[in-house]
């Protein structure tokens, strides 16, 4: 599968290496043979194929069905009035190309999950599987959008609510949505922070029926220092270090988190108290709330519960070694990727062994990868095709890995 995600990464880097993004195909044999490192005979081997045994070769019928794939997904398109000639259709924005609305093919999957290039208003309004946590990370409503662009903050709930619609009528009872947003949009022109996330909260429940559950603080030790205008230039803010991820569920009273699952080891100071046989204190403190009495906390348990402050670098040695193997591919690696550690903390507290996890918005599909490590079945879309293939090289070591996208 290895020699199939490069044959295939050499057409797509062939059209985007020419200045107008057009080859014919004799060009592009040249091309890949080149940047696969293949000998150019190869193309000029012969085989006969079919019924009728008419020779043709192997190879070329293989870039070419990738220029079909290319062609299908919208990157790719015939220039009109030349015979054999392809050329890079219009890209979404820099160097990513987005699949065309409505059409959905598997790029990548292994025994456990299934990576779909597509948009999820395509694929999740189609399908009819129990979900038990929705673990995603949308575009923010930035005013200045990134690569793969973003909504307008006025049209951000409306965009969210019906991108999870599907998702919430697929959801087990009791099953979660965890939904990282940010923090830091501003009214235009004002240090004030927008409403837009108590307005998503309020929608969430009104039109989906959805209850908060809590609202975890995702405490970034990396997060760069801003807002720069508002804390940095004009002083009247506070550099910000965390961002929300609001957890939500269907049913409240069924809710399948566990928190035995994420347990975290006790102190060394509070393994030294269960040895001497917990507190000698007899206290009271908040006027009664909270009590201590003599032998409290004298009892092992298997670890302490954690609090709701998550706090995980978004510079992760995981996401790391993904942007270098992007880089050493030519190709372009998410700008804004969640921890795996967050992910995995999420995955793990949120649902159980064989539950199926789906995120809409996969990027780096570092969700996929947290559920792939801890034996839960995965679905992820991603709308970029630069982003899938990307990605696919964080899952080459997991069983049954197969590159659908790329398979002649």
């Amino acid at each position: 599968m290895s020699a199939q995600l490069e044959l295939f990464s050499a057409v797509l880097h062939a059209y985007s290496a020419e200045r107008a993004g057009r080859l014919d195909n004799a060009t592009l044999y040249e091309e890949v043979a080149e940047r696969a490192g293949i000998d150019p005979e190869e193309f000029a081997r012969r085989e006969p194929i079919g019924a009728s045994g008419q020779p043709h070769s192997l190879l070329a019928r293989k870039v070419r069905w990738h220029q079909q794939t290319l062609k299908h997904a919208g990157i790719l398109e015939r220039v009109e009035g030349e015979r054999g000639v392809w050329q890079l259709a219009t890209p979404a924005s820099g160097d990513l190309h987005r699949i065309n609305p409505g059409v959905a093919v598997v790029g990548f999957s292994t025994e456990l999950g299934v990576a779909i290039l597509g948009s999820c208003d395509t694929v999740f309004a189609s399908i009819d599987c129990p979900i038990a946590l929705c673990l995603t990370s949308p575009p923010y409503p930035l005013a200045h959008a990134r690569s793969y662009g973003n909504p307008s903050e006025a049209a951000y709930v409306d965009w969210i609510c019906r991108t999870l619609e599907p998702v919430v009528r697929n959801l087990v009872r009791g099953g979660s949505i965890a939904l990282n947003v940010s923090n830091d949009i501003f009214i235009p022109g004002t240090p004030a922070r927008s409403l837009y996330r108590e307005r998503l909260l309020l929608a969430l429940h009104d039109r989906l029926g959805l209850f908060k559950m809590d609202e975890l603080v995702w405490h970034n030790p990396s997060k760069p220092p801003g807002p720069v205008q508002w804390a940095s230039v004009a002083r009247s803010q506070l550099n910000t270090a965390w961002e929300p991820v609001y957890w939500l569920t269907n049913d409240p009273r069924a809710v399948r988190s566990d928190n035995r699952r994420v347990l975290q080891a006790h102190t060394e100071r509070h393994l030294d108290l269960i040895r001497r046989g917990g507190e000698t204190r007899l206290a009271s403190y908040s006027d009664g709330a909270h009590r201590l009495r003599p032998g409290c906390y004298a009892n092992a348990t298997e670890g302490r519960i954690p609090r709701n402050v998550l706090s995980f670098g978004h510079s992760c040695a995981d996401q790391r070694a993904y942007k270098r193997a992007a880089r050493a591919a030519d190709l372009p690696a998410h700008g804004a990727p969640m921890p795996l550690a967050l992910a995995k903390f999420l995955v793990e507290f949120l649902s159980a062994p064989g539950d199926l996890i789906v995120d809409p918005f996969a990027g780096s599909f570092t969700t996929a990868k947290a559920a792939e490590l801890l034996g839960r079945r995965w679905l992820s879309t991603e709308c970029m095709l630069e982003y899938v293939v990307g990605a696919a090289r964080r899952f080459r070591d997991a069983a049954g890995f197969h590159q659908h996208i790329l398979a002649a």
